[in-house]
């Protein structure tokens, strides 16, 4: 007599790792995290250069940049 649950778990359980080894969109996904994280740090940064104290720190910075050029 032939054991057919051992061969049908077997079976389905191979099913199983084929399904979950199937990496289709992995990529599609990374690029998407990527982006999310991107912007928000492109956020974050415009915050931070947009501040009023940044702006004064840049300014004198580009100021100072400008006379020890001319």
């Amino acid at each position: 007599m032939i054991d057919t649950t051992t061969t049908h778990t077997t079976s389905h359980e191979a099913h199983i790792r084929e399904i979950l080894a199937d990496d289709a969109g992995a990529t599609t996904a990374e690029y998407a995290v990527t982006i999310v994280a991107a912007c928000a740090f492109a956020a974050l940064l415009f915050a931070v250069l947009t501040s009023g104290e940044m702006q004064g720190m840049l300014t004198s910075i580009i100021q100072g940049a400008l006379r020890s050029a001319s």
